[in-house]
């Protein structure tokens, strides 16, 4: 239900929800409550969300215009030989599907998420830096109890968080030694609460430039990792204007260059503009193959214009300008297109700011930064953002991420903060999130909810809940297919808000990635 008062937050889990609640009934804005679900979620969310990892904040004050903090990973800026690197694969295993990562010292990119949280601090928030760490501390001092979703995700990961006694302790069983904690077992974290006091009083220098900053270069040189001091000192969060977008009257902005998933969601956008898409063909083999042919057809242009490595500002506006969507269009019409560990918060505040924060760690690289509590991420490990080969990244540069925080304003004047995690399904997500709002007019609460697919490899993934009769015409369209047989954070997980008209809040966490939303 719509709800007028302080707010609403839509998070992947009760305690990150509460966390930015709590900024909100003490007079926080947006932006403060995003914080707090920040830091909480590398309580709550171990597998999905670390302070080693990196993200974005797309960011709505009222009456100002919107910013993009760019806080994501970082390439080294020297790159050891593959020989001397530590960089050890595992199978994650989904169940219905499986995925290879890299993990080991040699998988780790600079880190963002202190310096980004510290950035939007100074520039967006009300309340002090303290109070905002205040519930995550908490949490990690009094403990969480881990819910279905963290045990799936861990049990996934299994792999990386056996790597080493470091990296299973974060997840033991404190009653069967060598086990991952079960359904409903408390795990405390009490250095990283100490870690996380020791910030709120001394800054950010203390990651980047201290102590903790010295232990991970020196581990890196011992160990096989590519981090140095240079690379954690020159570390900066970016301030980027967001990629503005229109959609069938309403205007949509989301992560720019050189981030991915923005920019291949507006091209999706774009393809899809021309084709009747209304409430009537909800869920029909017509709705369905023009998503999976604009699917098909955005993976195939990735690869073959290379906009995996090299994406600014000036290539996004050649792959959206008009002679380009032209050949597209016929190339969608002329016939079938041949998890990463990723959490969402979002936001909405009585003031009208609205706050979309997508925050990843990879899987996590298994190397735990010693007496914090902190494991860092495994960027370089992963495919999805290293097309071009796991050993071929760019020195120096940010990495090209697919996360795509977003928010639309419809033409009825409701205002909507979305984003999700899933890897390459972050951007069929948020697609498919936009599509059912504004072409088939579902509610939020629908819209997030509603079965999805997912076209990658000529591959179609299908969540249960479409017709079978649906589901037999589209094997002619698309022969190779995989059908799951419910939702499944596979598919994402697009936690979103929105405000109306008249300043009333409401939003929907996404059940697959244990979403909740909370009214204040």
């Amino acid at each position: 239900m719509a709800h007028p008062l302080l707010g609403a937050v839509a998070a992947g889990h009760i305690r990150t929800a509460e966390a930015a609640v709590s900024m909100l009934r003490e007079g926080g804005n947006a932006f403060d409550a995003a914080l707090a679900g920040l830091f909480a979620s590398c309580v709550a969310e171990p597998v999905l969300a670390s302070l080693g990892g990196g993200g974005f904040l797309l960011a709505h004050p009222e009456h100002r215009a919107p910013i993009l903090f760019d806080f994501f990973a970082h390439t080294p800026r020297k790159k050891r030989s593959q020989q001397e690197q530590d960089f050890v694969p595992i199978l994650a295993d989904f169940g219905t599907a499986q995925q290879q990562f890299h993990i080991g010292l040699g998988s780790i990119a600079v880190p963002g998420v202190i310096r980004g949280a510290f950035s939007i601090h100074r520039a967006l928030c009300h309340l002090p830096m303290r109070d905002i760490v205040e519930p995550a501390i908490a949490a990690a001092r009094e403990g969480v109890f881990i819910n279905a979703l963290q045990h799936y995700i861990a049990t996934i990961v299994a792999p990386i968080l056996r790597s080493n006694p470091a990296a299973l302790a974060l997840h033991e069983s404190r009653s069967r030694r060598g086990e991952l904690a079960a359904e409903g077992e408390e795990i405390r974290y009490p250095e990283l609460a100490a870690v996380l006091e020791a910030l709120a009083h001394e800054g950010e220098d203390l990651f980047y430039r201290g102590d903790l900053a010295e232990r991970m270069a020196r581990d890196s040189l011992d160990g096989g990792g590519h981090l140095s001091a240079a690379d954690l000192a020159c570390y900066q969060a970016e301030l980027r204007e967001p990629l503005a977008l229109s959609y069938r009257g309403a205007r949509i902005t989301t992560n720019p260059p050189p981030a991915l998933g923005g920019a291949l969601i507006g091209l999706a956008l774009a393809l899809l503009e021309p084709q009747p898409i209304g409430c009537h063909n909800a869920g029909t083999t017509r709705h369905l193959s023009v998503l999976a042919k604009a699917m098909g057809l955005i993976q195939r242009l990735r690869r073959e214009r290379g906009i995996d490595r090299d994406l600014d500002a000036r290539a996004a506006e050649a792959l959206l300008g008009p002679e380009q969507l032209k050949a597209y269009h016929a190339a969608l019409d002329s016939g079938p297109a041949s998890t990463r560990g990723t959490t969402q918060i979002s936001v909405a505040d009585r003031a009208g700011n609205l706050a979309s924060l997508t925050l990843s760690n990879g899987e996590g690289s298994g190397y735990v930064l010693p007496g914090t509590g902190i494991m860092l991420n495994n960027m370089l490990g992963e495919e999805d953002i290293n097309p071009g080969g796991l050993h071929a990244w760019t020195p120096d540069r940010r990495l090209a991420s697919m996360m795509a925080p977003t928010v639309v304003a419809a033409t009825d004047g409701r205002r909507i903060a979305l984003g999700s995690g899933g890897s390459n399904r972050i951007r069929s997500a948020i697609l498919q999130v936009i599509v059912n709002l504004l072409d088939l007019g579902e509610p939020l609460e629908t819209a997030v909810e509603a079965a999805r697919i997912h076209l990658e490899d000529d591959i179609l993934n299908l969540e249960a809940g479409f017709a079978e009769a649906v589901l037999q015409e589209l094997r002619s369209l698309f022969p190779r297919q995989r059908l799951w047989p419910a939702r499944n954070l596979f598919f994402g997980g697009a936690h979103s808000v929105q405000v109306d008209a008249l300043g009333h809040c409401s939003g929907r966490g996404d059940s697959r990635r244990g979403g909740v939303c909370l009214l204040v």
